[in-house]
């Protein structure tokens, strides 16, 4: 693979780039040099409450948060067993049930509730339906196959557990500048990339139901009662105290033992990073920039060593332009400006390790720069004036920012971003 160009001749090409060229790049871009006088850093709205549309800060330029698009809540049934009582063995007994149906909770791309947003979006759906449902990742296999129940009449009866299973669709909200009717900016949250679809569940309910038992409509105790076949001559016919072999019905209604995760919507997943990324010829703007912590002397430093990643460093003479970056392949879509990020120093492109890109907190390096989403990432501006931006990779969907503010800090990735506005950066130009 090869950067962008012979590195000696960029390097003698970008020593001679002026602040002032510097600064008519940023403004081309609309990352302009001057600090913003923009919007007040006040903490953000509750995740559950934002919609397209409401007002942000540039605290916000860092982080992600869900709403929920739509949701559909469907009575499941996950153990059953039917269970004949004759006159002589009513009174308490243990029925070992069968599984089901199995629903494992996912969450979008890694098919799990890790990280932030996860957690968030889950929470959102509980509170928009009123229900109690499974934040973290966990699936009704795990729960205990047996059931206890005092039978006080004899008669067919369906020993059940089950659910409210509840699928549906998110979006993702990110702050970005937005222009108003009258020509001004506000910092807007706006629906970007990565939607993508969830299943979670309530809490497990049980009980044994019969077929003359009057039961509300679609409910887990209905469901369980459809299971029993009422009509079939099996559930007519006389049985032996104990368990009942199962009808064709129940068999048929029997799903997989564990159904595949939701995954993000096919129509919004970036495409998977391959064994060997392609050779990339970037087409980069002219300036470089620092990408700084606002108004703190640190910024961005790629590595010089394969193994190590991007870090927190104060500019030096020493920095060798390892703190210098470009934007490149630079497109824009919906005012979200989305670019590979190339390091002047190491010719190298920022990117998330393939091996660990599904982990919370996984860092930031660079590596030969290729044709891969790991590579790409979405740019978040404040107004135009103001050179704050939240940085978003666009395979993982996560946010860039910082554990702690401190020199050799790595950057990492957060699903939501932090709260705190460690993911606000300030592109300057140099």
């Amino acid at each position: 693979m090869r950067p962008a160009g012979p590195v000696s001749r960029i390097r003698a090409s970008l020593t001679a780039v002026t602040a002032t060229a510097a600064a008519v790049a940023a403004t081309a871009i609309g990352l302009a040099a001057p600090p913003a006088a923009a919007a007040p850093t006040t903490a953000s709205t509750a995740a559950t409450a934002l919609r397209p549309g409401d007002s942000c800060t540039t605290v916000d330029l860092g982080t992600r948060r869900p709403y929920i698009k739509t949701t559909e809540v469907t009575p499941t049934i996950t153990h059953f067993k039917g269970w004949y009582v004759t006159a002589g063995t009513t009174g308490t007994q243990t029925v070992s049930t069968s599984t089901q149906t199995v629903i494992a909770v996912s969450v979008g791309l890694t098919g799990n509730a890790e990280g932030k947003f996860g957690i968030d979006a889950l929470t959102s759906v509980g509170v928009s339906l009123g229900l109690n449902v499974k934040v973290d990742f966990t699936s009704t296999s795990t729960e205990s196959n047996s059931l206890t129940w005092n039978f006080n009449q004899p008669g067919y009866y369906g020993a059940y557990k089950g659910t409210k299973k509840v699928t549906g669709t998110y979006g993702s909200l990110y702050c970005n500048r937005a222009q108003q009717g009258d020509g001004s900016w506000a910092l807007k949250w706006v629906e970007g990339p990565r939607n993508g679809n969830f299943t979670t569940y309530t809490t497990l309910e049980e009980g044994v139901v019969r077929c003359q038992d009057k039961v509300p409509a679609d409910s887990i105790m209905a469901r369980a009662q459809d299971l029993l076949a009422c009509g079939s001559a099996a559930a007519k016919a006389a049985h032996p105290a104990g368990a009942v072999a199962p009808t064709a019905e129940q068999e048929r209604d029997r799903s997989a033992p564990v159904q595949a995760a939701a995954g993000d919507a096919s129509a919004d997943q970036p495409k998977a990073p391959g064994v060997a990324a392609r050779a990339l010829a970037l087409d980069c703007t002219p300036g470089a920039y620092r990408i700084d912590v606002p108004g703190r002397v640190l910024n961005w430093s790629a590595p010089l060593l394969a193994n190590d990643g991007v870090r927190l460093r104060e500019s030096t003479f020493f920095s060798a332009h390892l703190d210098n970056w470009r934007l490149c392949n630079v497109t824009e879509n919906n005012g979200i400006l989305e670019a590979t990020l190339w390091n002047w120093g190491n010719g190298g492109c920022a990117t998330i390790p393939a091996g660990i890109a599904d982990q919370e907190q996984a860092y930031l390096t660079t590596a030969n720069c290729g044709e891969d989403d790991l590579q790409r990432f979405y740019v978040y501006r404040d107004v135009p004036g103001s050179s704050k931006v939240g940085i978003q990779n666009k395979y993982t969907g996560s946010m860039m920012s910082y554990d702690r503010y401190a020199d050799g800090e790595l950057i990492r990735q957060y699903a939501s971003g932090q709260p705190n506005g460690t993911g606000t950066f300030t592109m300057t130009g140099v």
